[in-house]
């Protein structure tokens, strides 16, 4: 069965998390909320509130065919948190298909992926990408390799479809 993390964190971007959550459950794919903690409770940026499944050190991302990581403000909290990192750079040294969002480019550049990749984010976040040695390109959904990226809400339906073929 193919099987996907989505990383959730206090500041999620509601539906840069929830629009994947379930198109990749509705394409057939186990899908498991991991976080720092396992069977807590996170809040939106719009007061969601969302129990995350699994805690990411718990976690073998060898078991795993995608991470989703969804923007708002959770990406920025998640880099500075190691367990979230650190599985963040094991699906990137595991060659899972990596699939960020908006500002989940803020925990991309804590991991080794973005060196040399075109990618997109949303704008605030360019110049943290650019020096991250990224090229930026503003555009709905790019992908490069295993990498696929959307700036905000309004890119999810390329976003997940770009996603779902590289599946």
């Amino acid at each position: 069965m193919t099987k996907a993390i989505v990383l959730l964190e206090n500041g999620f971007e509601d539906t840069e998390l929830t629009y994947p959550y379930y198109r990749l459950q509705e394409a057939g794919l186990k899908v498991d909320l991991v976080a720092e903690e396992a069977e807590e409770i996170y809040e939106s940026k719009n007061d969601q509130k969302i129990r995350s499944h699994k805690a990411a050190e718990n976690v073998d991302a060898s078991d795993y065919n995608l991470l989703v990581i969804p923007g708002g403000r959770g990406p920025d909290r998640m880099r500075i948190k190691e367990p979230i990192v650190n599985l963040a750079q094991d699906a990137v040294d595991n060659g899972l298909i990596i699939a960020s969002i908006c500002h989940g480019a803020q925990l991309l550049i804590e991991t080794d992926l973005l060196e040399g990749k075109k990618a997109t984010c949303y704008y605030s976040v360019r110049t943290d990408l650019e020096n991250a040695g990224a090229e930026f390109l503003d555009q709905k959904v790019v992908v490069d390799g295993n990498l696929v990226t959307s700036r905000h809400p309004g890119d999810l339906p390329a976003f997940m479809e770009e996603t779902l073929k590289l599946l």
